[in-house]
């Protein structure tokens, strides 16, 4: 835990640095941010407002796929916030209620940790297979094995936890155990330095977008 603990704090802290700078560089001189604002940034986030493409094809072989990315893309999304307040319930659970692990399949942890790995693995394989299929012209042939190495990693997390919760009373549990926390090690490794950190970018983008609508128009600036 303490490995694990340690590059998660490494991938916490080089993500923080990297958006603090994204941050300073973007040109804002009014650093006061509006509530309104925040609250518009939030929606465009959660919503992925912005990732339609603009009605136009992007990457695809043809428009039938657009809004399909658009769907796994949400559902790898939620899929990991899901599986991130799986850990921090159980992580509430044993330390605070001294309730440690494995938890009922009801529990909040393992409900979290069920629906969210089913969306993680919905979500990485199809934004795979539509990476397969896509025309490759236009992406950038030299991140295109870290996309994969990212989204392979996120997809062998949420299986191998779905494993081992469906397994856990089985003799297998000890191997599956050390397969899923190998594979947590190796995604907070590799986080700062994937197409992840794209999504802190593109919020901080959108909350900067929301800050200076509001600052143009403070009047027309709720939600």
């Amino acid at each position: 835990m303490s490995v694990a603990s340690v590059s998660l704090l490494f991938s916490v802290f080089a993500l923080a640095v990297s958006g603090i700078k994204f941050w300073r560089e973007s040109g804002r001189k009014d650093k006061r941010l509006r509530p309104t604002a925040i609250l518009h940034a939030l929606r465009d986030i959660i919503t992925l407002q912005n990732l339609g493409g603009g009605g136009r094809i992007c990457s695809d072989h043809d428009k039938s796929f657009s809004m399909l990315r658009r769907r796994f893309h949400h559902a790898m999304a939620y899929g990991f916030l899901l599986c991130f307040l799986a850990t921090c319930t159980a992580t509430v659970y044993a330390h605070f209620f001294d309730q440690p692990a494995p938890y009922p399949l009801f529990s909040l942890p393992a409900l979290f940790g069920t629906i969210g790995g089913t969306g993680l693995i919905i979500g990485t394989s199809g934004l795979i297979w539509v990476k397969i299929i896509s025309d490759p012209a236009p992406a950038v042939a030299r991140l295109m094995n870290t996309d994969f190495a990212l989204l392979g990693l996120l997809w062998l997390a949420a299986m191998t936890g779905l494993l081992l919760l469906a397994m856990r009373a089985t003799p297998a549990m000890g191997v599956l155990l050390a397969l899923h926390l190998g594979t947590i090690l190796a995604l907070f490794l590799l986080l700062p330095y994937s197409k992840f950190v794209h999504g802190l970018y593109r919020g901080l983008a959108l909350l900067r977008a929301a800050a200076d609508r509001s600052q143009l128009d403070p009047k027309n600036s709720s939600p």
